[in-house]
């Protein structure tokens, strides 16, 4: 296995330890957003494996961490709106 892993990143032209955690990063990443995208319409926690893809990729790409910037903004607005639908039924329920 490490002579796998020696030869492939020779063959990637990878020289630095740093170099190949990014490129794990990246190739981890990306298979996992992959597969959080195909469970949006397949069976799977696409809710969990796409923040977590993001969260990823985010330590090496900008884009990504603006992206999980705005899921983290929008869920929080959904959970907070949540919130306010279930408290306003509880109000309406004490008026009973």
């Amino acid at each position: 296995m490490e002579d796998f892993l020696r030869s492939l990143f020779e063959r990637l032209q990878v020289r630095s330890h740093s170099q190949a955690v990014r490129l794990v990063k990246t190739v981890v990443g990306f298979t996992l957003l992959l597969a959080g995208i195909a469970m949006t319409v397949l069976p799977g926690p696409a809710v969990v494996v796409i923040p977590l893809a993001l969260g990823i990729l985010a330590s090496e790409f900008l884009w990504a961490r603006r992206l999980l910037q705005r899921f983290h903004r929008e869920f929080n607005n959904l959970r907070n709106h949540q919130n306010n639908k279930r408290k306003k039924g509880e109000r309406a329920e004490r008026k009973d």
